[in-house]
């Protein structure tokens, strides 16, 4: 079975912010390379949800909804989603792992 992934505009905006972050604190061409790396890392990540959703963690009391946990250099990233239907999953948020929570 197979699951389609799209974002809730949340979730595109959260990736923005996260992008333009990294591109605020860039200060050298590698800076650059790291904060298109980060991103390429978690839209992989997120396409991964396509096969199997369920084998990540639940979230609260929900089985629908869960976390997948992107590993990136020193800590990584945490992409909130939920299983909507038999054939789709639904990116709800993304932040980094040191962020307080998603908002």
């Amino acid at each position: 079975m197979s699951f389609a992934v799209r974002y809730s505009a949340a979730a595109r905006d959260d990736l923005k912010r996260l992008y333009q972050y990294l591109l605020d604190a860039a200060t050298t061409t590698d800076d650059l390379d790291l904060a298109e790396r980060a991103l390429a890392t978690i839209i992989a990540s997120v396409g991964n949800l396509g096969s199997s959703p369920f084998i990540y963690r639940k979230v609260g009391h929900s089985a629908f909804l869960r976390e997948l946990i992107i590993p990136f250099g020193h800590s990584g990233y945490v992409a909130l989603f939920e299983i909507d239907d038999s054939t789709t999953v639904t990116i709800l948020a993304v932040r980094h792992q040191r962020e307080d929570d998603y908002h």
